[in-house]
């Protein structure tokens, strides 16, 4: 299977088609896609302006949709490498049990649904590695109560979520699964008991 800066590669190049290009950058999602591959895919669609479902998209705005993507990518990557090399030293002194936040880490190692979006046509806005910006500074502070992508402290809790884990703190306003260990536990007890009054 391609590389992603391979597939990178292919959607750059003039002398393939623009569908041809098309086809590369929706697969460079299979190795990078923050929201998901169909909401990643949305987003960055909307974000360069062309239609999520035109087969022939004009070139310049698919190598836009690709600048954003990579951007993000670099956000990750960059984040991914200073985590290991903190558990390299935790490890080094010892601290072998993986804590909440190597949990979380877990289910988003390479970058798929960092910030999972169940809902394919609700996500955020904002450029991507602006949201992973936030996502991994909330990660780096303190726990807080609203989420860290736009502030919102509509959270409710999620079953059956297309993704691992299938369960979790979802935000009202930009549709992202919260990582849990960026709320306080008080945040996320109002998350469910929000989601056991949404089931009465």
């Amino acid at each position: 299977m391609a590389k992603f800066r391979s597939l990178a590669r292919q959607v750059r190049d003039p002398r393939r088609t623009p569908t041809q290009r098309r086809t590369y950058l929706r697969r460079c999602l299979e190795r990078f896609a923050p929201y998901g591959h169909r909401a990643t895919w949305d987003h960055l669609c909307a974000r360069a302006g062309f239609c999520p479902q035109d087969r022939e998209p004009d070139p310049a705005l698919l190598v836009a949709a690709l600048d954003e993507l990579e951007e993000a990518r670099a956000v990750w990557l960059a984040y991914e490498a200073d985590f290991a090399a903190r558990r390299k030293e935790e490890k080094f002194y010892g601290i072998r049990q993986p804590g909440a936040l190597d949990d979380w880490h877990r289910h988003t190692w390479g970058g798929n649904g960092v910030a999972w979006c169940d809902d394919p046509s609700i996500h955020p806005s904002d450029r991507l590695a602006d949201v992973l910006r936030r996502i991994i500074a909330a990660i780096r502070t303190a726990p807080g109560a609203v989420c860290p992508v736009c502030a919102d402290s509509h959270i409710r809790w999620r079953h059956d979520l297309a993704h691992e884990p299938a369960s979790g703190p979802v935000c009202a306003g930009c549709g992202i699964v919260v990582p849990v260990p960026v709320l306080t536990e008080r945040a996320l007890a109002e998350a469910r008991n929000s989601e056991q009054f949404a089931l009465r």
